[in-house]
């Protein structure tokens, strides 16, 4: 069966693993969890409690000593297994250098 959220995507998606932490911007409220699917458009975090679709999230994610920061919303939700983030736009372009050597990493890592 095909990936239903394959045709939404503008970019490549990789399997990385990083710590995640987020922020509900409306009601404060924070999650630590982690990714499974890092894009330079956005992610998909493993949790048991996603937050509810359409909610804005801040998000951070981390990789040793360097982080990566931007606005997400949350645009679907996967009950008991996770949520599917897309970054707001703009990323800025320390924070997109910084995902972009990332995703560079992890692609060489799968060859």
């Amino acid at each position: 069966m095909p990936d239903v959220m394959s045709n939404r995507r503008n970019s490549p998606r990789f399997a990385l693993i990083l710590v995640a932490i987020l922020t509900e911007v409306e009601s404060d409220t924070r999650l630590s969890a982690r990714t499974s699917d890092v894009s330079r458009t956005g992610c998909y975090v493993d949790t048991l409690n996603p937050i509810p679709q359409g909610k804005l999230v801040s998000v951070v994610l981390n990789r040793g000593e360097e982080s990566f920061e931007s606005r997400g919303r949350v645009m679907y939700v996967s009950p008991g297994l996770g949520m599917g983030i897309r970054f707001e736009e703009p990323v800025g372009p320390h924070q997109l250098e910084v995902l972009n050597r990332w995703l560079e990493q992890s692609a060489h890592l799968r060859l």
